[in-house]
């Protein structure tokens, strides 16, 4: 089974430090392909946790690299009118010739996001309906044939150029581990995107996922299993606790007993990480994304390690 590895830039820690510039983001998006990841990532905000916008930094890392796939961890295509949202991941498909995947969700219901979407003219309610019809007409404009469009966003004959690289567009990952959203994943989206549980729960779900690609008469074995992880790695098990606490508190302003409920994380040395990530991959996980609790550099050259020996 081949196994993919996936790295989260930090888009978010570097506009809390008040170092928001792009370029050092460019270089570990470099790095990181250099290195032997196989995938870059960028979250979505507009205000709630302000960060780079995603598709405008992957142009940039489009313009850097070569190979590695990048990818949306999550866009909100809620916030944005789909017309203009498809003109904007076609041309970056483009641009990258044919390596964009679009992580995809709804956000959770905060009152930080319920203002983002007020600020941006988006209901917050009804949001999951707006995200699938939005998506819906995305890959209809990406088909490159006039489209007619009678619903939230009315399009008369309308023909978007250029199409993505991609035939039919890129491919598109649900995130969320909560009952609607693996039901959602199934029936509609090519893979699952979730920010945990462990291994032994992530596989009971990727199951129920999988159930419900076969009852709409989709063959589950073109899914791709896939989740978001975050991970401190240093010998001193308790610095690495602390340090990924530190970083989940700071980055979402709640308790990291409550974060870890809801989100796998992973402190402690080389070894036990190497067993953690074989734990996904054994039971199913194929593409692996993973964020830094910091040092990232360091972080990178353990992973490239841990992945030699585990022979992916």
């Amino acid at each position: 089974m081949s196994i993919r590895l996936g790295y989260l830039l930090p888009t978010r820690e570097v506009v809390m430090r008040g170092q928001p510039e792009a370029g050092p983001l460019l270089d570990l998006a470099e790095r990181a392909e250099t290195i032997g990841f196989d995938s870059v990532w960028v979250g979505d905000s507009l205000l709630a946790r302000p960060r780079h916008e995603p598709l405008t930094l992957l142009a940039g890392i489009a313009g850097r690299t070569k190979k590695v796939e990048l990818g949306t961890a999550v866009l909100l295509p809620t916030l944005r009118n789909p017309v203009i949202m498809a003109h904007q991941v076609a041309t970056l498909d483009q641009i990258s010739q044919g390596r964009v995947i679009l992580g995809v969700g709804i956000a959770a219901d905060v009152s930080a996001i319920r203002a983002e979407f007020a600020a941006a003219g988006v209901p917050f309610e009804k949001r999951v309906g707006r995200m699938m019809e939005g998506l819906r007409l995305c890959k209809a404009l990406w088909s490159g044939a006039p489209v007619d469009w009678d619903g939230r966003w009315p399009v008369q004959q309308g023909v978007l150029a250029p199409r993505p690289h991609r035939p039919g567009g890129p491919p598109i990952w649900g995130g969320g581990s909560a009952p609607a959203a693996r039901v959602r994943t199934g029936r509609h989206f090519d893979g699952w995107f979730p920010t945990g549980p462990d291994a032994a729960g992530w596989a009971e779900q990727w199951a129920g996922v999988k159930d419900s690609a076969k009852e709409a008469g989709r063959n589950p074995d073109d899914l791709v299993g896939a989740v978001y992880l975050t991970l401190a790695i240093n010998d001193d098990a308790a610095k690495a606790q602390q340090q990924v606490d530190t970083f989940m508190e700071e980055y979402y302003g709640a308790s990291a007993k409550v974060l870890a409920k809801h989100q796998a994380t992973y402190a402690g040395g080389e070894a036990g990480c190497s067993d953690w990530l074989r734990g996904y991959a054994d039971t199913g996980a194929t593409h692996m994304v993973l964020r830094f609790a910091g040092e990232h550099e360091k972080h990178m050259d353990v992973i490239a390690k841990i992945r030699a020996s585990l022979g992916w």
